[in-house]
């Protein structure tokens, strides 16, 4: 993988209230690169108390907006621009095992 990128393929499916998949044209599907291994980061947030899914909406959450702040950085109209002080610090305290963020 070239710059040490991870490359991943997210895909969000509505649930139908049956628990099947719906049926037609309801799949996003999108591909994501990132310098970061989501897969470590999500091991190390075992311990915070969150549920299976909520760590991994945390982390792929956090790691897209992340990555969409740092593409549009140098934007004219940055709409990330009040966000930017405070995410660094945030996506930091998630690396670091057991601590809060």
């Amino acid at each position: 993988m070239a710059n040490n990128a991870h490359r991943y393929r997210i895909t969000v499916t509505p649930v139908e209230s049956d628990g099947l998949q719906c049926l037609g044209r309801c799949t996003i599907e999108f591909e994501h690169s990132c310098h970061d291994d989501w897969m470590r980061i999500l091991e190390a947030q075992q311990q915070r108390g969150f549920s299976g899914d909520e760590r991994a909406a945390l982390i792929v959450g956090t790691k897209l907006l992340s990555g969409l702040m740092l593409e549009h950085r140098k934007d004219a109209n940055d709409v990330f621009a009040p966000l930017r002080p405070h995410m660094g610090e945030f996506i930091k305290g998630l690396k670091q095992p057991n601590t809060v963020a």
